[in-house]
């Protein structure tokens, strides 16, 4: 696939339910090779956005496009070089860890059986239990093992990491996806969908902030970090009175002033030093307190 086709392109995507818009004219992009971040209230359209991409629901107006094609029209195509996770996952609760996973290599060109014996070892998941005497965190290891072992060109994953404990979510997002990006880069894509924003933090490339079925913001995460800053600054007396356009949050807390603004850092800073304050300090917001103050 060349890197100039983007691994996933969706125009003025629209799903109704009866009367309800769950997407209303979502457009977004994603370059081959990034990981992309997905983010959104519950109820704002990413997992109805995710099965139209899977070809899972159709749209009612708009397109989508996995590697350039369209998934209704050419799902096995797409649907070979991707592998998905949903929040709620399901298997036959009569077969074992192994031959579920022999079972989902059989609709596979190609299978790496080392990353499974090691993500099988790294997970503590014993391959003779049967499925249905697995917990909610040992089914999703399980999916996310099914998942990775393929090594699609595209993983989407919604909520990937609901049910793991916070020790094996942390080791899973930055270890086994970021491994999974290192072993081909430019070419692996990730796109999810997640709550837990901060988990991933380190791995997001650029990112989508969903709202009521439309895209509130969409960022590089560093330009958003640049963007987006925290600024301290402490007075000898009361602090003072700051009006710039770009300011998302003030707040005063005794000598001192605290204020997160969007893209107008310099002019906030330029401010309170006309002021003579004590000391001033910024910090970039992380991309969970950008998601925060976006919604506001």
């Amino acid at each position: 696939m060349s890197t100039e086709t983007p691994a996933i392109e969706i125009h003025q995507l629209a799903r109704k339910y009866g009367n309800t818009d769950a997407v209303n004219g979502l457009t977004l992009s994603v370059r081959a090779g990034q990981c992309y971040g997905f983010f959104g209230r519950n109820g704002a359209g990413k997992t109805t956005t995710i099965r139209c991409l899977l070809n899972l629901l159709k749209p009612t107006s708009g397109s989508v496009r996995v590697f350039g094609l369209d998934p209704a029209r050419d799902e096995v195509a797409v649907k070979r070089r991707l592998a998905y996770v949903p929040d709620q996952v399901a298997f036959y609760p009569w077969m074992t860890v192994a031959q579920t996973l022999e079972y989902l290599a059989s609709f596979r060109d190609r299978w790496n059986q080392q990353t499974q014996r090691e993500l099988l070892d790294r997970f503590r998941l014993d391959p003779a239990k049967k499925v249905d005497g697995l917990s909610k965190g040992q089914k999703t290891q399980l999916a996310l093992i099914g998942a990775i072992c393929p090594e699609p060109d595209l993983l989407i994953l919604d909520e990937p990491t609901s049910g793991l404990d916070p020790i094996v979510r942390r080791e899973f997002i930055q270890t086994i996806i970021g491994a999974y990006q290192e072993t081909a880069p430019g070419r692996r894509t990730v796109f999810v969908s997640t709550h837990l924003i901060s988990e991933f933090e380190g791995l997001i490339d650029q990112f989508t902030i969903i709202e009521n079925g439309r895209a509130a913001l969409t960022l590089e995460a560093d330009a958003a970090r640049e963007k987006y800053k925290k600024i301290r600054a402490r007075f000898a007396g009361e602090p003072p009175r700051i009006d710039v356009p770009g300011i998302l949050n003030l707040r005063r807390v005794g000598r001192d002033l605290e204020i997160v603004a969007n893209g107008a850092s310099d002019e906030i800073i330029h401010r309170l030093n006309a002021h003579a304050p004590e000391s001033v300090s910024t910090e970039a917001l992380t991309l969970e307190d950008i998601f925060l103050v976006s919604l506001k």
